[in-house]
């Protein structure tokens, strides 16, 4: 069992400091192995699912490598929704899986499943742990693995990967025995490039980029990173060129007073818009970087653009052309090319420039002028902007997937409070935004961490909360309108008479039940008084881990924000 014992030893000399474990016999020689390391910290969850979504959250917080260990079975299937949003969204996962000797596989043995490579074409990849590690070569052969695996996860871009571990009885040390680790074992570190190509190397690009007259940079999901927001505001305005980004894009968090505003309410402005002006909005050269955008208006807007020119930056991985007009992968780190076309001459302030200014500008008084009617019904849309506007300071915000993250995205994150904006875009489930919020909590246990979400996701994924750890710092508020309500605002299922049953899936549970099971401070409300008197001492730092929850109907949900679409074509 050394070799199984060294990985442990493995991981924490490779800087992995959090492990999220579910319990089992098979995995029982990697549950002590990782449970009694003394660089480790290590935590159960019982139920996988969430297991890895904590870890997925943990990996996003401290952005590093967690592992991952679970049983043989069915176990390691549970963690396939963790790993794909992993995948898609570039964040390093260790997966270890206990397994069955291959002699017993498809030999009708309990808790066995076909585990090779069982992530397919979302793992980075996949490695198998030899079975007998007692010879001299199969021990250095098992180090090799661990330390191909972790580089493997944390090398751009970064990711989830699968070491599959069978074992063989016995799992468990004698009395007495104690587990040993190797402090000389074999490690393996990857220098990252060096190569990258930076600004400077790439002159031909920027005198490209002076000929265009009409240039928009698009920024997709990325995390907090305040030397790229700098170098994109001088950028933008020593450039003259509109930068655009999604709630989760964390533009906003470092945006200098007195710099140009980024557009981040383009939602509004693109939906009300007609063909005329959009024509006006329409890039000749669409610069792009980082991952998925929410914004519909805005993917559709910029395939319909069609710009001449397409460029993407991005140092490694495979090249998305999301709207179809991809002309250049620019292999390179924006940030470093970005602040080379900083220090450019500036330039005039131009008519498109102003064009994208102005449409912000709109948008954002539109929002205060529409919300200011004071006889609008209790809904969630106004109850979601109360609880944005009465977020701390520097909040981890985590935003369900749903209504949730398209409210955030049309509302926009309140400026200046250093509000860092999470959510699992990368495949867009709502299988796990509960316990990537609660690994968040638990990876920064001194830092405000804040979900938002809607009953289904809240409902779905309640065995995040399964564990004992407590989370003193984490606030989920919940907008529980009995249903999935997203099927009354989108076109197309709200218009069939199956809406109720099939789509929108009635549910009569209310949050107050978790709430008491998991040891959550719990309120409820169902009015704009309530909801005000709630926020503050909801939303304070003393009383622990807390749980609001908004109840709303859904119909009327429905027809307030149809009001709002109504609202924007009218002032647009």
């Amino acid at each position: 069992m050394q070799a199984v014992y060294n990985i442990a030893e493995i991981c924490a000399q490779h800087g992995i400091t959090d492990v999220v474990l579910s319990p089992g016999s098979r995995s029982a020689p990697l549950t002590l192995a990782f449970a009694r390391h003394p660089s480790l910290t290590v935590r159960v969850v019982p139920d996988e699912r969430a297991a890895a979504f904590i870890g997925l959250g943990i990996a996003q917080a401290q952005r590093r490598a967690v592992a991952l260990v679970c049983t043989s079975g069915t176990a390691g299937l549970n963690y396939a929704p963790a790993v794909a949003e992993a995948f898609f969204q570039h964040v390093p996962l260790v997966v270890f899986t206990a397994d069955r000797p291959p002699e017993w596989i498809d030999q009708l043995d309990g808790q066995t499943i076909r585990q090779r490579n069982l992530y397919g074409a979302h793992a980075k990849g996949e490695f198998e742990f030899p079975v007998d590690t007692s010879a001299a070569d199969a021990k250095w052969h098992s180090a090799r693995i661990v330390n191909e695996a972790i580089n493997l996860a944390q090398a751009a871009p970064a990711g989830p990967v699968q070491v599959n571990v069978p074992l063989r009885e016995p799992f468990y040390p004698k009395a007495g025995e104690e587990i040993r680790y190797e402090k000389d074992v074999k490690i393996i570190r990857e220098v990252p490039s060096l190569t990258v190509r930076a600004g400077s190397d790439l002159p031909d690009l920027f005198s490209a980029l002076k000929r265009k007259h009409q240039v928009t940079i698009v920024v997709g999901q990325i995390g907090h990173k305040p030397q790229l927001v700098a170098a994109l505001q001088k950028v933008s305005k020593n450039l003259s060129i509109p930068v655009i980004g999604d709630a989760i894009s964390n533009l906003e968090i470092d945006a200098a007073q007195g710099m140009p505003a980024f557009i981040s309410h383009h939602d509004i402005s693109l939906a009300g818009l007609g063909a005329p002006r959009k024509l006006e909005l329409r890039p000749h050269l669409l610069i792009t970087l980082g991952n998925s955008l929410i914004s519909k208006a805005l993917k559709l807007f910029l395939r319909e653009a069609n710009p001449a020119s397409h460029w993407h930056l991005q140092p490694v991985g495979v090249a998305p052309d999301t709207f179809r007009s991809l002309t250049h992968l620019v292999r390179t780190d924006p940030t470093k090319l970005l602040e080379r076309w900083a220090e450019a001459v500036p330039q005039p302030r131009s008519a498109y420039f102003t064009a994208w200014q102005q449409a912000e500008v709109k948008a954002v008084d539109f929002l205060k002028n529409f919300f200011s009617d004071g006889t609008q019904p209790f809904n969630e849309f106004s109850a979601f902007r109360h609880a944005l506007a009465a977020l701390p300071g520097t909040t981890a915000l985590h935003l369900a997937n749903s209504m949730a993250v398209r409210y955030a995205n049309i509302l926009g994150i309140p400026p200046g409070r250093q509000i860092e904006v999470f959510a699992n875009r990368g495949t867009s489930g709502i299988d796990g935004c509960n316990s990537t919020a609660v690994g968040a909590a638990l990876a920064q246990p001194h830092r405000p961490v804040v979900l938002l979400t809607g009953d289904v996701a809240f409902f779905y994924d309640r065995n995040a909360f399964w564990h004992n750890y407590p989370t003193p710092n984490l606030r989920v508020v919940l907008f529980n309108n009995h249903g999935g309500g997203i099927f009354r605002i989108i076109d197309g299922p709200r218009q069939q008479p199956e809406l109720d049953e099939f789509f929108e899936t009635r549910q009569l549970l209310t949050a107050e039940n978790t709430a008491r099971d998991f040891g959550l401070r719990y309120f409820s409300v169902a009015s704009f008084d309530e909801l005000e008197a709630a926020l503050p001492v909801f939303f304070a730092a003393e009383g622990g881990a807390a749980l609001l929850e908004v109840m709303t109907d859904s119909k009327t949900n429905a027809a307030f924000f149809e009001d709002y679409r109504a609202a924007v074509k009218a002032a647009f």
